[in-house]
């Protein structure tokens, strides 16, 4: 193997660790759960804590990757999450875990777009770039299966805990090898300094927003701390919206939002994730918490999702040139709506068939609709923009996991709660989590309608 090769692999490693732990953490949330001591409703945030992070500051990264130097800010980004990585396993209280997965989470965005930047530093555009794409890629989708079956196999034979050791290892060899086999790159071009006061307000907005409609169970929707929280997550977004028309070189340029194919194509993203990542989720803790499945039974449960995925980019990517983007995003979105009707169909007593058919059925439409609604996203811009694009849709994406899996646990739990009368048995859980499927049917159904109505019909 050559020296390209050998850096090519290194990134992917970074790649699929950084994926296997989000669906390996997944698996495990039943038993960190019961062990720490989480609320229902609080539980989302060992996962939303993650992601919010990462949608935060994925963008500024980027930029930073570019002005202080990609390997220093990738080799930055792989220290802090292996730290946090330990930090996390060693956690003995809930706000301990959920604090150690917003650094994680930072971690992760500051590695991501270094990674994928170096990538196409090192390697010739042309075929020889667009191979070392796919396979970067290509890990992303090996690491979520991944995730699945092996952080079930660690929890139950580990412990919890060693679902986030286990990048301890692989992080510290991977610093050490950065040195030898990555090139250092810096824009010496680029003087002003990354947008910072933008990451910071449109983050603090995600944050409140998630923080008040996850304590909406507890307080109520109408109560002055939720309604405060709220209010204060919409001043905040209005202070980002300030601030990117007057800093020079904002985080987000606002005219990029004028364009109708990248809009829409982020609100099916984040359709899509706000509907498949909570019922997947609850689809796990049912099988663990009500039906009293092992976790290891539990990732194997949610492996017809991750290969399905895979099967539906294909056909999304084959009859896309056919009936065209507007289309199979629709369609693609009507299939997860389907999923999450079926998964309703479970019971107190039994409802495995239920729970994998709707997560091949969900993983068909979220392959066919994801694929599509990136390249569309991507290819309705200019192409200096195509960059700045793509991390607006990777961040509309992880948007969607934070504020649907906020409102549809929350859902769950608070109707979980009122069925059995402050303590739910088995037959209140399965309320809770049916009327959280249909919600998420709901929410796939309004990404068709905006699939239909903002992207305009043509061909990707």
């Amino acid at each position: 193997m050559d020296r390209k090769g050998a850096a090519l692999t290194l990134l992917c490693v970074a790649q699929f660790v950084d994926v296997l732990d989000v669906n390996a953490v997944v698996v495990a949330l039943h038993t960190i759960g019961r062990e720490l001591g989480f609320s229902r409703a609080d539980l989302q945030w060992v996962i939303s804590a993650y992601v919010l992070a990462f949608a935060g500051f994925l963008l500024l990264a980027g930029r930073v990757a570019d002005l202080w130097g990609r390997r220093r800010t990738f080799v930055a980004g792989l220290a802090l999450f292996t730290g946090a990585s330990l930090l996390c396993g060693l956690s003995v209280s809930p706000g301990m875990l959920v604090a150690s997965r917003a650094v994680q989470g930072l971690g992760a965005a500051i590695t991501a777009p270094a990674a994928l930047s170096i990538i196409t530093t090192i390697f010739e555009e042309g075929r020889e770039r667009d191979r070392a794409v796919a396979a970067w890629t290509a890990v992303a989708a090996g690491g979520g299966a991944a995730g699945l079956l092996l952080g079930g196999l660690i929890t139950d034979f580990l412990g919890w805990e060693w679902v986030f050791f286990v990048n301890v290892p692989v992080g510290v060899v991977g610093i050490s090898l950065s040195y030898v086999l990555l090139p250092e790159f810096q824009d010496r071009s680029a003087s002003r300094p990354p947008d910072l006061l933008g990451a910071a307000t449109v983050t603090g907005a995600l944050v409140l927003l998630v923080f008040g409609l996850t304590r909406a169970e507890e307080a109520g929707f109408g109560s002055p701390s939720t309604l405060g929280t709220l209010a204060l997550a919409a001043a905040l977004l209005a202070a980002f919206v300030v601030v990117e028309r007057r800093v020079a070189e904002p985080l987000v340029p606002l005219g990029i939002l004028r364009s109708r194919g990248l809009v829409g194509a982020g609100l099916v993203a984040f359709a899509l994730t706000a509907a498949t990542a909570p019922v997947s989720v609850l689809a796990t803790l049912y099988l663990q918490d009500t039906l009293g499945y092992s976790a290891a039974f539990g990732g194997l449960a949610g492996l017809p999702l991750s290969l399905c995925v895979v099967a539906g980019a294909a056909v999304g990517g084959r009859i896309v040139a056919r009936v065209g983007g507007r289309a199979v995003m629709a369609g693609g979105l009507a299939v997860v709506a389907a999923a999450a009707l079926v998964t309703a169909g479970i019971s107190a007593d039994g409802g495995v068939p239920y729970v994998l058919a709707g997560a091949a059925l969900s993983g068909l439409g979220l392959g066919c609709a994801s694929v599509t609604s990136t390249a569309r996203g991507t290819s309705a811009v200019e192409g200096d923009k195509r960059g700045l694009a793509s991390g607006l849709m990777n961040t509309a994406a992880q948007v969607g996991t934070a504020l649907g899996l906020a409102t549809l646990l929350t859902l769950a739990a608070s109707t979980a709660a009122q069925a059995g009368g402050g303590t739910p048995d088995a037959q209140a859980l399965v309320a809770g989590y049916r009327l959280a499927f249909f919600a998420a049917a709901g929410v796939a159904s309004l990404g068709v309608l905006a699939a239909l109505c903002v992207v305009r019909q043509d061909r990707v």
